[in-house]
């Protein structure tokens, strides 16, 4: 016999929690159900855990560097991988205890636990449970992919997952992926005192960037030690007594990287091969990213997609504005859209990354008039007190119209800085709103008025 609700949620991460406690705030009858972790890839497998270990890692870093701030310590930092792990899950476990405590005080919500498979646009099954309704949102969140890579099956390897399980430090960790989540474990362990070999397919690392961001991301790595090999045409995998050979050439009898742990980071894909999806007219990619228009609905009328599955950002804060967009148009007859969002992210090496808008090639490509100012970290005092000046600011202005279009900030409080250009776009307003800002000293900030006080035309590359 079906059980009957007003909405089922399949998924607890960003997006689907506080949804489904939106929903019943309105009255509605809401299942949510979870096969794993409540909270989501953020909270257990993501955002929370790995910045976790990226601070300890930077704590040993730093305690590396007391020469240059005056004091020593009696030797190496001696790092214990069960402690730093221990510090981690305690810090995401908080996290999912706080989770799992905000759906228990959600009256109407019932939380199932089992896998959910749709049966049907209006019914979703779990175990022996039928749940019947006419709207189900899909939150499932996606999961490390696994390429198929020549001797993959032949090795052990690591995933962004796996890898937070270690409880030593490896020997030698290779890395497979040059971008943003293999980046930020290439560092970790470096500077835990792994030695780190980053191999990636394309020419340059962080590829979507522009090529002088992926240029000082480079540097910064390489600076700390790491090996980066670039332009990697044959990539394979095999066992050797010292681990695991990786070829990264197409040559005959290439000499092989040969490392103590393999990590595969080449990007995630939506878990959304076991929803049940075929019994409905719901559209999905040749990856399973579910289609969805402005507003987050799916092709099937009563089923909307939210989160990484959808494609639509894959970000912790996207899949929140998902929700926030879907509540909007449901229950406040607010019509916001996804495309009134202005993309936003950081890359977490250390200093790191923060991206908002067009790259260069993004606003070259839109035709506009395009002005661009930069600046240096190591012109800006809090980085020089710091004796952190690597990397640079970076802002593109429309010419014709002031709007700021894009920005990158890599360096010391990048992630943070960025937010002051990304609000002045949200209000439409021109970049002199920021240029003739006074700003605190001594900041990082109050150099993003500056630079802007700096254009100059953008040039073909």
């Amino acid at each position: 016999m079906a059980d009957k609700y007003d909405t089922v949620v399949i998924g607890t991460g960003q997006a689907g929690t506080p949804l489904a406690g939106r929903a019943a705030a309105a009255g509605w009858r809401v299942a949510i159900v979870e096969r794993h972790l409540v909270g989501g890839t953020c909270v257990n497998a993501g955002c929370i855990p790995t910045k976790a270990l990226v601070a300890s890692a930077r704590a040993v870093h730093m305690a590396r560097r007391g020469g240059e701030f005056g004091f020593g310590l009696p030797g190496d930092p001696v790092v214990n991988m069960a402690r730093v792990k221990e510090r981690m899950k305690r810090i995401s476990g908080s996290s999912n205890a706080g989770v799992q405590k905000w759906i228990d005080s959600m009256d109407g919500v019932e939380l199932i636990r089992g896998h959910a498979v749709l049966d049907g646009p209006n019914r979703v099954l779990v175990g022996d449970r039928i749940l019947e309704t006419d709207r189900i949102f899909i939150n499932v969140g996606a999961r490390p992919n696994i390429p198929d890579l020549p001797g993959v099956d032949e090795v052990d390897f690591l995933t962004s997952t796996s890898i937070m399980e270690l409880e030593e430090v490896p020997e030698h960790l290779v890395v497979i992926g040059g971008s943003y989540i293999g980046l930020e474990f290439a560092q970790i362990h470096r500077r835990f005192g792994a030695k780190v070999t980053v191999i990636e397919q394309g020419p340059r690392l962080v590829h979507r960037e522009d090529p002088d961001v992926s240029a000082a991301v480079q540097e910064i790595l390489e600076s700390e030690g790491i090996q980066v090999r670039l332009n990697a045409e044959c990539i394979g995998f095999s066992a050797h007594p010292d681990g695991i050979a990786v070829d990264v050439e197409c040559a005959e009898d290439p000499s092989p990287t040969v490392g103590s742990h393999l990590l595969l980071a080449v990007g995630r894909i939506p878990n959304t091969h076991d929803l049940g999806l075929d019994t409905t007219d719901v559209q999905i990619d040749e990856r399973g990213i579910i289609g969805v228009d402005d507003q987050l609905r799916t092709s099937v009328r009563g089923i909307w997609a939210l989160g990484d599955c959808n494609g639509r950002g894959a970000f912790t804060h996207t899949a929140y504005n998902d929700y926030e967009i879907v509540a909007a148009n449901l229950f406040d007859d607010d019509p916001r859209r996804v495309s009134d969002r202005i993309p936003c992210y950081a890359l977490y090496i250390d200093p790191p990354l923060g991206r908002v808008g067009m790259t260069e090639a993004q606003a070259r490509e839109s035709g506009r008039n395009v002005l661009v100012g930069t600046r240096e970290m190591r012109h800006v005092g809090r980085a020089k007190e710091r004796s952190e000046t690597a990397g640079f600011m970076k802002f593109l202005v429309d010419a014709d119209t002031e709007e700021l279009l894009g920005g990158s900030v890599l360096g010391i409080n990048g992630d943070e800085v960025i937010h002051s250009v990304l609000d002045v776009m949200y209000a439409g307003a021109p970049f002199t709103t920021i240029s003739r800002a006074v700003h605190i000293h001594p900041t990082v900030a109050e150099l993003v008025p500056t630079t802007l006080q700096d254009l100059h035309p953008l040039e073909n590359p």
